[in-house]
């Protein structure tokens, strides 16, 4: 059994073929059963479909009304979603930046149920042609591809929420794929990403370290633009009342845990999950994003492979922040599709196949586990995949086989890299033997120049050079 869990021999064909489309009909029957229960805009359980776009779309609603400023006092955006959808009904605050208030407001012109399905489909779109165009020249049928990709279990959380993810996944997938031909359209997309603050821990540092200047101008540039139209059009307030409402962002929904511990997928929300406090929380996640950090940016300074680069670096955005939700892992995507691109090329490396089908199932399962049993599975996966990435990137990585010289070329310290190009060259033209196997060779080579030299004539005998080695050991063979 962990011979097949290491060379991921449990996930063949047959299993490959069943299991997408069975996670994909669990989703279906879920869809179809929480709209033919729903009365409305609300559900079975009497919540707004959509749950958390209820609040984005009010947040439209306060703008299109010509209050910009108050999606970001929490007192009265609460006040403003229970008047539209009642006085029982699940509240939630505005965490994102002010130029987020433009597509709330184009939403808000629609119905509620409009909106959230124009949102829902216009995003669901953008990640699968993203999925797509990573694996298009893989020899998966488009078709199937883009059944994984709904089979995707966060695509259903993503989907219930009526969150974001599809957004996220998209704009990382194709900043990825763009970031080596069209580096400025690299920069947009993630530019426009910086509607999620809270992932700007890492992709800032990959990109210094990979020397992608014109990406981090075009990054630098499309945030900029947006920070200076939101305050033109919504006011310069906003963005003091944004500032202001950190605070209560960092106090009531990460370190209180109002939107549930079991929800957020962080080692911080790990760590309250497993009973820790505030500080031993913060502590557990300042080590893991440092490290996640330090690993990036050497990462970014190797030669390795730019798709186990790009999957590194998605997997370490979600790990590097202690605010990271469920549905937040549908942008596991494009780093789901980029590693098994790597791996249909190039072989799959030991426990590859079976941390990135641990990864795809474990939207489904991360949040109940959490509640039922207190088990941060999500953060532990999240762990594991970004080992298994960086294990990928070593075994693409021109001098993975001297993983000493991986950090020295880093650094790009030429001494040791030159050391190591000689030291290749001697492995490449004197292979590694056991030590009884060197003399053995060494003594036939000696056998053999002997024997060469007793052909040309005794030269050497005419040298004074006594001929030692016995006549039946010199003779070549």
């Amino acid at each position: 059994m962990w011979r097949s869990l290491r060379n991921g021999a449990w996930l063949d064909e047959q299993r490959l073929a069943v299991y997408p489309p069975m996670l994909l009909a669990l989703s279906v029957v879920t869809i179809i059963a929480t709209l033919s229960l729903a009365q409305g805009r609300f559900d079975a359980n009497g919540h707004p479909l959509g749950t958390d776009f209820s609040q984005v779309w009010v947040a439209g609603l306060e703008v299109l009304r010509g209050h910009p400023e108050a999606p970001f006092d929490l007192s009265r955006h609460i006040a403003a979603q229970r008047a539209e959808f009642g006085a029982t009904s699940d509240v939630y605050g505005w965490h994102y930046p002010p130029f987020f208030l433009a597509p709330a407001a184009a939403l808000a012109a629609l119905p509620y149920l409009q909106a959230l399905a124009l949102w829902q489909i216009a995003t669901l779109l953008l990640y699968l042609a993203s999925a797509l165009a990573i694996l298009r020249r893989m020899a998966i049928p488009p078709l199937r591809v883009a059944l994984a990709a709904l089979a995707f279990p966060a695509t259903l959380v993503n989907l219930g929420h009526g969150q974001n993810g599809f957004l996220t996944a998209a704009l990382l997938g194709f900043g990825f794929l763009q970031l080596r031909p069209r580096p400025l359209v690299a920069g947009v997309c993630f530019g426009l990403l910086a509607y999620k603050p809270q992932f700007a821990l890492v992709l800032p540092v990959a990109l210094i370290a990979g020397g992608r200047w014109k990406t981090i101008a075009a990054a630098s540039a499309t945030t900029a633009l947006m920070i200076a139209a939101s305050a033109a059009a919504f006011g310069p307030d906003t963005w003091i009342a944004f500032a202001r409402s950190l605070a209560d962002t960092r106090s009531i929904v990460l370190e209180d845990g109002a939107a549930g511990f079991a929800k957020i997928q962080s080692v911080f929300a790990a760590a309250r999950l497993l009973g820790g406090d505030v500080a031993a929380a913060y502590a557990a996640q300042s080590a893991t994003t440092l490290l996640v950090v330090g690993a990036i940016a050497v990462l970014w300074r190797s030669a390795a492979d730019e798709r186990a680069k790009a999957a590194a670096t998605i997997v370490a955005t979600l790990l590097a922040t202690p605010y990271c939700l469920d549905y937040d892992m549908a942008a596991l995507a494009p780093a789901l599709a980029l590693l098994t691109a790597l791996g249909m090329e190039r072989g799959f490396g030991p426990f590859v196949k079976t941390t990135l089908a641990a990864a795809f199932v474990v939207p489904l399962v991360a949040r109940p586990l959490a509640s039922v049993a207190g088990l941060p599975l999500g953060a532990a996966t999240l762990a594991a995949l970004f080992i298994v990435a960086l294990r990928e990137a070593a075994r693409t990585d021109e001098v993975a086989n001297n993983r000493s010289n991986s950090i020295f070329r880093a650094f790009g310290l030429a001494v040791f890299t030159k050391k190591s190009r000689l030291l290749r060259r001697a492995d490449e033209t004197f292979p590694r033997m056991s030590p009884l196997s060197s003399g053995r060779a060494i003594w036939r080579r000696i056998g053999r120049s002997t024997c060469a030299l007793a052909a040309d004539g005794g030269r050497g005998d005419a040298h004074g050079v006594e001929n030692s080695v016995p006549k039946e050991e010199a003779s070549c063979r």
